[in-house]
């Protein structure tokens, strides 16, 4: 597969006892196919990854498989610290279906640049799917420098890069290295028109979750040079941005996707539910999405 476009990474909904809930999921899918998504991200950072057993990742990305039903494909997120887990998972995911794979940074323990190239480079030598690096140092308390994106760019199972690290000129560095086999992607919703200007090839984009015609917009608007309206768009994201600071992530975006889109019920605990006075804020600040 070729990475481009706007590809959500979806929250994972969870029931009132906290398990999968697959109906709500099969929800979420639906309306983001529908709304014209060109991909399907799971087991990201938003996703709830973190919380999640193998067996339910597995079981998460096969549900994905089934009820995306080819109609686009879908990228699963398989990152961990010690590279043998990652390269194991990932053949895993390959045979449930999944059409690429998208693999964070190691966490918690900072490596040395030398350290994530091998790291990345022993991952790609033996995957069978095409790999999408995934930057989001706020998370992981490490940053895949410019110098490894150039280097790790060259191998010819890692296709892309989506940045999260909500740097403009970082991202903007990338791009030397952007080429028909590696493509760059925004991870920061609040980059993905200027992403697209700098020469970008698209966005992972949680916001879609709950917005995902306004997000869809951005990249429509783009496509068919209105630069305004694309900009216009890409500003219609900020109240939802701004939300989430009202709670621990991903709480304040499951709700505004139940407000917004579709029921995905709770997060896992310890990430505990709005109160109800925030709720409150928070359905204000959202009103400006019902209009």
């Amino acid at each position: 597969m070729k990475f481009t476009g706007i590809v959500p990474a979806l929250v994972t909904p969870f029931d009132d006892r906290q398990e999968v809930d697959e109906q709500a999921l099969a929800q979420l899918i639906d309306s983001l196919i529908a709304a014209g998504v060109h991909g399907l991200f799971v087991l990201g950072t938003n996703g709830e990854f973190f919380a999640l057993s193998e067996a339910e990742k597995l079981r998460i990305a096969r549900l994905t498989v089934e009820l995306a039903d080819g109609r686009v494909p879908v990228i699963a997120g398989t990152g961990a610290f010690a590279t043998r887990d990652v390269i194991e998972l990932n053949k895993k995911m390959s045979d449930v279906g999944i059409q690429a794979l998208s693999v964070i940074t190691p966490f918690f323990n900072a490596v040395s640049q030398s350290e994530l190239i091998g790291h990345y480079t022993s991952i790609a030598d033996a995957s069978s799917l095409p790999i999408m690096l995934y930057n989001i140092p706020a998370k992981t308390g490490m940053s895949i420098g410019v110098p490894a994106v150039a280097t790790l760019s060259q191998h010819p199972m890692i296709k892309g890069i989506k940045d999260s690290a909500g740097n403009f000129d970082s991202l903007v560095q990338m791009m030397r290295y952007r080429s028909d086999e590696f493509a760059v992607f925004a991870g920061t919703d609040s980059l993905i028109y200027w992403n697209l200007l700098a020469g970008g090839d698209g966005a992972v984009a949680a916001t879609a979750n709950a917005v995902p015609h306004v997000v869809m917009d951005i990249w429509k608007h783009f496509q068919a040079g209105n630069h305004d309206a694309a900009r216009a768009a890409q500003e219609a994201l900020r109240p939802l941005r701004d939300a989430f600071a009202l709670g621990t992530m991903p709480s304040v975006l499951k709700k505004a996707t139940d407000l917004l889109n579709v029921s995905v019920g709770p997060c896992r605990a310890p990430v505990a539910a709005l109160d109800e006075s925030t709720v409150h804020r928070l359905e204000g600040l959202l009103s400006v999405y019902r209009a």
